[in-house]
């Protein structure tokens, strides 16, 4: 019981230490100039004094916190210009620096408190394992455990656990959730990826990125270089000019809470630039993915290359498809369907991730995939057709080879939403 109530108490003084900081030292500052105003110097320095150590002890409590936790952040410059300014007998610019340094935690604290609320659900689907190459093997750590410069692996299916630069020739990933974009999108080796998108295909390795802090030891150089050529009073103003200052933080707690009222409505908003760029527009262009356009890829054209007929081929495909995991081979084999097209079981079925799938259907050799793993050569025109075609639909082509020889290709796009109340009319799809 004893060890709840301690418990209890140790969490109720770190979520309110900050306001009870801030309401400390703004007070004893706004003390002090009132009585520095009425002439009483002593007891101003007193009262400035004293809130100069309150943001001491505050600030060196977080600073131990940190590094206890394994971080370093820039709130150390402010434990150092707080030391320095006592030190030096500027008090009345320690008390300032407290007051900053409790209004900015405040704030912190606030904003986290309200973006935790609004966006707990958007981030349940964050990853919280991942597979990491160690010693010759694979292990599933935790994701807090992953460093700088692992090699991770990333399963068909699985959501990309951190940022970090492809080590595969090639990925395909579904990046829906953070652009909004419902088609897939290929990506090369060395290509950066983000956290948050989905292994659409197969497999791959994800090499973890680096990330590294330079303003905290840059400040400190340069606050050492100014003690040397000018003395410690020379140090603090450097400290003091680098001290993050909180007081604006006014700005981001509104970004924040702007990014929190978005989230309640499942808007997914990248960061407060783009809210900032907002009051600057004159003209509004809507989304169209999951707004005007269903938010799903649809074969929408079908462009025969030989004497093979746009049904036959879409039928074929289809039966491929059925063995694919890939994010459009549902799309195929939905589409032939609505159509009514016969399928077929595939066998001595082979899948490449970013290149293509290669199967047997009803006795026939089927390749479904880029023009290079369809077996095209050159440009012929129903290739320059294609390609036009997709440019100017913004759509995907999937090339589809029978028997060893190109027989055509599937477009596939983002369609109209059917018609609601007011809405437009739904695209037909092209056949061929």
């Amino acid at each position: 019981m004893r060890v709840t109530v301690v418990r209890g108490a140790r969490a109720w003084l770190a979520r309110r230490a900050a306001p009870l900081l801030l309401v400390v030292t703004a007070a004893g500052t706004a003390a002090g100039g009132v009585a520095w105003l009425a002439g009483a110097g002593q007891a101003a320095d007193a009262l400035w004094l004293g809130v100069a150590i309150c943001g001491l002890a505050y600030a060196c409590w977080v600073a131990i916190a940190g590094i206890v936790h394994g971080r370093l952040s820039v709130d150390v410059i402010a434990l150092l210009a707080l030391a320095g300014a006592i030190a030096v007998d500027e008090l009345l610019a320690a008390a300032v620096i407290s007051v900053m340094l409790a209004s900015g935690r405040a704030l912190e604290d606030w904003a986290a408190y309200r973006a935790r609320h609004d966006l707990s659900a958007l981030l349940a689907r964050a990853p919280r394992i991942a597979r990491r190459y160690r010693d010759g093997s694979l292990e599933t750590v935790p994701l807090d455990q992953v460093e700088a410069g692992d090699l991770l692996l990333v399963a068909a299916g699985d959501v990309v656990p951190v940022d970090g630069t492809l080590a595969a020739d090639a990925a395909v990933l579904d990046e829906s959730a953070l652009t909004g974009e419902a088609l897939p999108v290929q990506h090369g080796r060395g290509d950066a990826l983000r956290s948050g998108t989905v292994n659409a295909a197969g497999p791959f390795d994800l090499r973890a990125d680096r990330y590294a802090m330079w303003f905290l030891p840059l400040s400190l150089a340069v606050a050492g270089v100014a003690w040397a050529l000018g003395g410690p009073a020379q140090a603090v103003a450097v400290l003091v000019v680098a001290t993050p200052c909180p007081l604006i933080l006014a700005a981001p707690v509104a970004l924040v809470s702007g990014l929190s009222a978005a989230a309640r409505r499942g808007i997914v908003v990248k960061n407060g630039g783009v809210l900032e760029r907002l009051a600057q527009c004159s003209t509004v262009l809507l989304d169209k993915t999951g707004t005007l356009t269903a938010g799903q890829p649809a074969v929408t054209a079908i462009v025969p290359a030989s004497a093979l007929a746009a049904e036959e081929i879409l039928g074929l495909a289809a039966s491929l498809d059925q063995a694919s995991g890939h994010v459009l081979a549902a799309a195929v084999v939905r589409a032939a369907a609505e159509r009514g097209c016969p399928l077929g079981q595939p066998v001595d079925v082979t899948e490449q991730a970013g290149q293509g799938i290669e199967g047997t259907v009803a006795g026939r050799l089927v390749r479904l995939g880029r023009a290079e793993w369809a077996g095209v050569r050159g440009a012929p025109p129903w290739v320059r057709a294609v390609r036009r075609r997709a440019w100017l639909d913004g759509a995907l082509t999937v090339f589809v080879a029978v028997d060893g020889a190109p027989a055509g290709a599937l477009l596939l796009e983002d369609r109209i939403r059917r018609p609601g109340r007011g809405g437009q009319r739904r695209r037909r799809a092209d056949w061929g």
